[in-house]
């Protein structure tokens, strides 16, 4: 793994300016460069405080999320133990009214030309040119994109959030004879996976809470004032055989 994003208060794009709850429009504004929609949330873009560490654990905090109307706290705890990497990522609404949130992380891995992915899911959301969902299929309708079995990742672009998982998935690199296997807790129904080319030599797999432009659908949790939402994921690593 070469990085891991923390997606807070949300994950991936959010459409049409903003989102309309409980009868109030919120404008959020694009946050990245290049960018038609706001997307990721601020968390990835703020410096995060260290508040605690041992040889083998550390918390970071950020005390100051504010995108749109969302005014937060977070908070992650990493630990190392066993071969493993156990990542916890929590948010506080501190927005003074109701609003919906989201969590995820964002770990990108390497690619090569025998990279592996395992990820059972049931269903897998398409995507326009502007990279918003417009409609859900079965994952038996895109036989290149059904990972039950370890498979090699697509040549074509892949850029497409995946439901009905199970929250465990694998990735194997038998040419470093490295293998991770990843589980997420329950919360993080849904993966994103973004893989623009076999040249690219990454690709990113992201356990998130909710589907691409869940403000304008559903999958997100709504936090009263001081409410919080945790969301863990688990990186184990192993020796994997080679060819």
């Amino acid at each position: 793994m070469s990085g891991c994003q923390l997606l807070v208060p949300w994950s991936n794009r959010i459409s049409g300016g903003g989102f309309t709850f409980e009868g109030r429009f919120h404008a959020v504004e694009p946050n990245v460069p290049g960018e038609a929609f706001p997307i990721h949330g601020d968390g990835f873009q703020k410096p995060w405080r260290l508040a605690s560490r041992t040889d083998t654990e550390a918390e970071l905090v950020l005390e100051d999320g504010a995108i749109g109307p969302y005014r937060y706290a977070a908070s992650v705890s990493y630990a190392l133990h066993d071969g493993a990497l156990q990542a916890r990522l929590t948010v506080e609404n501190h927005a003074g009214m109701r609003l919906p949130y989201g969590l995820g992380f964002h770990p990108w891995f390497p690619r090569g030309e025998t990279t592996l992915l395992k990820a059972k899911a049931k269903r897998v959301w398409l995507e326009d040119e502007r990279h918003l969902p417009v409609g859900v299929v079965p994952v038996s309708e895109r036989p290149a994109w059904d990972f039950a079995r370890a498979s090699r990742l697509p040549a074509d672009w892949v850029n497409n959030g995946f439901d009905g998982w199970d929250g465990r998935a694998s990735i194997a690199q038998p040419e470093q004879g490295i293998a991770v296997t990843l589980a997420a807790s329950p919360a993080l129904d849904v993966y994103i996976l973004y893989s623009p080319s076999p040249d690219a030599g990454f690709f990113c797999f992201e356990p998130v809470s909710h589907p691409v432009d869940a403000h304008h659908g559903e999958g997100l949790t709504v936090l009263e004032h001081g409410e919080t939402l945790s969301a863990a994921m688990r990186l184990e690593w192993e020796i994997a055989e080679t060819d």
